[in-house]
């Protein structure tokens, strides 16, 4: 187990590690001087010359790597090149933000997905079974950001019950927040619950077919309890794995969604911040959506060692 623990850890240190240098190679490469871009095209080039040595443009791309990401470990990432700024506290602002959005939204997700996954598995035969298996399919062809402006035209246009956009703080109006999150976290949440359904109910059926279970059902346990005690706790494993790389899809999604209800998170820096060609602020979202996007596969490893005792043991 400890073995296991270590490993993961490495395995997660060195996908920073070059998460880090592959975010700002590209980022390097990119045309256009960001100096230049701050200033404006009539600046001087005493001016510009100023400014990147201001910002450390001019030393050396190591160095420059080096004082980036000794500020992202020390949470000083620097000023932004366009307002001058600091960073850090717009990204800790908006992080808060993305991270209501996405949280609530998978909160959503698994609560549609994870009983209606098993009910569509269980009734798969049964008409409400082909129903449901229909509302998914129909849930997965729609975009998050189509799903948003049904939602807007419906709940806020047409019946006048919720925002169509804007952010405001817990601490500051808690029903007005909880208002202002219900429909973009619906957005996020309804669909990739259509997504995570269909493997529910795949992973569900795999278990119902498996020779235990049978056995199970022999010895006298109804069916649902049988799937209760002996069946999910095994089709956990790949739901897990599935609800990992969502909640990647998620936080890319919530990019296109934060746009769509005016909300002021990652995504939305990211946006504005390219707009502008801010690129240090673009290098740290990126590569914060990169480190958030690690940790969760980290943390899926370890409900990995939590649900099936087997990876425990040795080997590797």
């Amino acid at each position: 187990m400890i073995v296991r623990l270590v490993q993961r850890i490495a395995i997660l240190l060195a996908s920073l590690a070059v998460s880090s240098v592959l975010v700002f190679a590209f980022m390097a490469v990119l045309p256009g001087d960001p100096a230049r871009v701050a200033l404006g095209t009539s600046a001087s080039d005493s001016a510009v010359a100023q400014l990147r040595q201001e910002f450390g443009l001019d030393r050396p791309l190591v160095a420059q790597y080096l004082s980036w990401v000794r500020g992202l470990v020390t949470f000083a990432p620097g000023n932004s090149y366009i307002s001058h700024a600091p960073i850090g506290p717009q990204l800790a602002d908006r992080l808060q933000v993305t991270l209501w959005l996405v949280g609530t939204g998978m909160v959503i997700a698994c609560l549609l997905a994870l009983p209606l996954g098993t009910l569509m598995a269980v009734r798969h035969r049964k008409p409400s079974g082909l129903v449901l298996s229909a509302l998914s399919q129909v849930g997965v062809a729609i975009p998050a950001f189509l799903a948003g402006i049904l939602l807007i035209t419906v709940f806020a246009v047409g019946l006048g019950w919720l925002p169509a956009n804007g952010w405001t703080p817990p601490d500051q109006d808690p029903v007005l927040f909880l208002k202002q999150l219900v429909m973009p976290a619906l957005s996020l949440g309804i669909v990739q619950a259509a997504v995570v359904t269909r493997y529910v109910r795949s992973a569900v059926l795999d278990v119902l077919r498996e020779d235990y279970l049978r056995t199970a059902r022999a010895k006298g346990l109804r069916p649902t309890r049988a799937l209760l005690r002996h069946g999910l706790r095994n089709a956990a494993v790949p739901v897990v794995t599935v609800l990992a790389l969502q909640l990647a899809t998620l936080l890319v999604g919530s990019v296109v969604i934060e746009r769509v209800f005016v909300i002021p998170g990652l995504g939305s820096l990211l946006l504005d911040s390219v707009a502008n060609r801010d690129l240090i602020v673009v290098q740290d979202v990126v590569m914060i959506i990169a480190m958030a996007v690690l940790l969760v596969n980290f943390l899926v490893d370890m409900v990995y060692l939590l649900i099936d005792p087997r990876l425990r043991g040795g080997g590797s």
